[in-house]
């Protein structure tokens, strides 16, 4: 969700990778649904591991910051980087996985997701570029 959110909103001024401590081959349904609510596609998505954004090419001391959403990716990201001249942010979001019993609830759980990334990429970045 944040990768296709940043490119929504502040277009590409700047290069974004999704990347996380496992790839997911698909990308969650439900995440899809959150997303588009906000006109933003994501069905064509896939994250990548670290390794392999490594195995395709993109060195990470070519990234000027890596935003970790969970404790696990934080913890990589600084063992990856810690010959790098690189920052690392830890954003505290909520994991949505998992969460409510009904699709309904399921969506509002995706939907806190989606609007607490939205809210941080606003105060790192300031107002979304139209």
């Amino acid at each position: 969700m944040a990768e296709g959110l940043m490119k929504k909103y502040y277009g590409t001024g700047c290069y974004v990778q999704s990347v996380g401590v496992k790839n997911d081959l698909e990308i969650d349904g439900f995440a899809i649904c959150v997303c588009q609510e906000k006109d933003v596609e994501l069905s064509r998505h896939r994250s990548r591991s670290f390794d392999e954004l490594k195995e395709w090419g993109d060195d990470l001391s070519s990234f000027d910051l890596i935003v970790a959403l969970s404790p696990a990716s934080q913890r990589q990201a600084l063992e990856l980087t810690r010959f790098y001249h690189l920052e690392v942010e830890y954003w505290p979001i909520l994991d949505p996985t998992g969460l409510g019993e009904t699709r309904d609830a399921k969506l509002d759980s995706y939907r806190q997701t989606r609007d607490q990334i939205i809210s941080r990429l606003h105060a790192r970045w300031g107002p979304p570029k139209e």
